[in-house]
């Protein structure tokens, strides 16, 4: 480690599937990995580079800044602060601050002191977030106010946080405040002499479709991810990105760019206010910008609606939930000359996988495939990415075989190999051995856990959840195929296809969410039946159509929908 002399230092080791670090063999791949690193190199650089920009709350037209110069030494001073109150290279941090300067600042600092952020979303619900709390077993608490009333009512959770750290305004109730553990810091310390194969982070996923997971990140796998994500897009440092997904924002800085956190509440996307996303991108001279189908929805027509553009944006990035032709056909009609929508495909688990442009999406012959039965277009894989598509298991699959791959056009469950593939699950066996096939080569392949297809010219087509496929007495049935040609009746907004009944002969039911402008009437559901039988073969499958107020989504980013509680309510209708 390099950094002040005396300063704590654990033996370097790799992850072996907990995410707790293990004795390093140092052999290949065992090479210095920190993307630290990278935020030093441009505090060098451009050291008056504004680093990260944060609208102030309910505040319209105020913002945070702080250059590259300062970002880098206050991570440099928060990471020798944490060690020196006795936290060891390798041990896991609770990280629960809001999207910010202070969470990009914190996150550095642990990553260049060798610790392992954990970031759970606290949106999953209380027990769901205390479960996984508890079996991470955190050595500390960095958070907000409400982080720590949380460590007080539920103790035992938080019974291993023997460092407890406050964030913003308190009472932090016997908390060290960050600003005097950072004044405390060193501001010399450099960064931990981490390998790539060592435990980096962990990531939790929402929850939305499954358990919540926590998802191993080694150090290789992020510098894997910078990279990756600068060859796809073409990212150069200088350029702005406004984070409305805040995740994605880590990456900025490693890459140079300038991160801005607009005016919303992060935890409901959908509920965003356009104007002040829009603000905020022709403010900032932002030329990317990231974030779920549900903010796009709004600042979409808001733009429309008064004739303005989103600023010098070069590149959109929508993910988190499928996108539909008709989005990303109205966010490329805001965009200045020159601008693209792009969508990644990839989880938490891995990305990017893949990607496809907007101008391929809209495309005549591919918009028309994924309206009568292809599904959604995911592109091509990523540079480095190996992706296949083998048969359809709901169980555990030890060791890679080319046996498993199904041929171009069928259907089968989507699984990736490559190195922003992560390797486990943290203290979860179960679901690592659902999830990961090994490759006969010291890696693993990754299942997505998605339904879908290869075309003859390499294009991939997600099809759905695996999870979510109806199981027939004709047979398989994907949701996404049938459902995207009933979207596009001109009164439907989004439509969920659910099994009602037991595996093996359920009735597939369609649950209708309508534009807000129309009222549901028999007469529309046959209409709308209709309409998308011309289009697709399987839509002649469905026979019964049930109408929804307003789909129940995921915490996360407002856009997934949560069809095994429309099954539910689908089943409680039907009876």
């Amino acid at each position: 480690m390099t950094g002040p002399a005396g300063a704590p230092r654990r033996s370097r080791g790799d992850t072996d599937g907990s995410g707790r670090g293990t004795a390093g063999d140092g052999t290949a791949g065992d090479g210095i990995a920190n993307v630290a690193r990278h935020l030093d190199r441009f505090a060098a650089d451009a050291p008056e580079r504004p680093a990260v920009r944060a609208a102030v709350r309910r505040r319209p037209g105020q913002w945070e800044s702080q250059s590259f110069a300062v970002l880098a030494a206050r991570s440099r001073r928060i990471a020798s602060g944490l060690l020196a109150q006795g936290l060891v290279r390798g041990d896991r941090v609770s990280l629960l601050v809001e999207p910010g300067i202070d969470l990009i600042a914190i996150t550095y600092a642990c990553l260049r002191a060798g610790l392992v952020p954990v970031l759970i979303d606290p949106g999953m619900g209380r027990s769901s977030f205390l479960a996984c709390v508890e079996r991470m077993a955190p050595a500390a608490l960095i958070g907000v106010r409400r982080a720590h009333v949380a460590r007080l009512l539920f103790r035992h959770a938080f019974r291993t946080c023997r460092v407890r750290v406050g964030v913003g305004p308190g009472p932090h109730f016997g908390a060290l405040r960050l600003d005097a553990l950072e004044a405390a810091g060193d501001g010399r310390f450099t960064h931990a002499d981490t390998t790539a194969r060592e435990t980096a982070a962990i990531l939790f996923t929402s929850g939305s479709t499954g358990p919540a997971k926590g998802v191993v990140y080694t150090h290789g796998i992020f510098e894997a991810q910078v990279a990756a994500l600068r060859d796809l897009y073409d990212l150069q440092p200088g350029e702005v990105d406004v984070a409305c997904f805040p995740l994605f924002a880590l990456f900025d800085n490693a890459l140079g760019m300038t991160s801005v956190f607009p005016d919303m509440d992060p935890t409901r996307p959908a509920q965003c206010d356009p104007a002040l996303i829009h603000r905020a991108v022709v403010e900032s001279g932002a030329t990317l910008a990231f974030g779920s189908p549900a903010i796009w929805r709004r600042v979409a027509p808001w733009c429309a609606a008064r004739g303005e553009r989103l600023g010098g944006l070069r590149r959109v990035l929508v993910a988190g939930a499928p996108v539909p032709p008709q989005l990303v056909e109205a966010l490329r009609a805001v965009l200045p000359d020159g601008g693209d929508v792009h969508t990644p495909y990839g989880a938490t688990e891995s990305l990017p996988v893949s990607s496809v442009s907007g101008a391929e999406i809209v495309d005549a012959s591919i918009r028309s495939h994924s309206e009568t039965g292809g599904g959604n277009c995911i592109g091509r894989p990523a540079p480095g990415m190996d992706l296949r598509v083998i048969r359809i298991d709901d169980g555990p699959i030890a060791s890679w075989s080319d046996e498993l791959e199904v041929a171009a056009g069928e259907l089968g469950e989507l699984c990736v190999r490559g190195p922003v593939v992560t390797p486990a699950y943290a203290e979860d066996p179960g679901a690592t051995a659902l999830a990961k096939i090994d490759d006969g080569r010291g890696g693993v392949w990754h299942r997505m856990g998605d339904l879908g297809c290869v075309d003859g010219d390499g294009r991939f087509w997600f099809q759905g959840r695996k999870s979510h496929r109806l199981e027939t007495e004709l047979g398989v049935l994907p949701c996404v195929p049938t459902e995207n040609a009933f979207n596009t009746h001109p009164a439907v907004r989004r439509t969920a296809l659910v099994g009602v009944g037991a595996r093996g002969s359920e009735l597939p039911v369609l649950v209708i969410e309508l534009e807000p402008s129309e009222r549901p009437t028999e007469a529309l559901a046959d209409a709308i039946l209709a309409h998308g039988r011309d289009r697709v073969a399987t839509a002649s499958r469905v026979t019964r159509t049930l109408f929804h107020p307003g789909f129940p989504v995921d915490v996360r980013h407002n856009a997934k929908i949560d069809r095994p509680l429309l099954a539910e309510w689908a089943t409680e209708q039907l009876r």
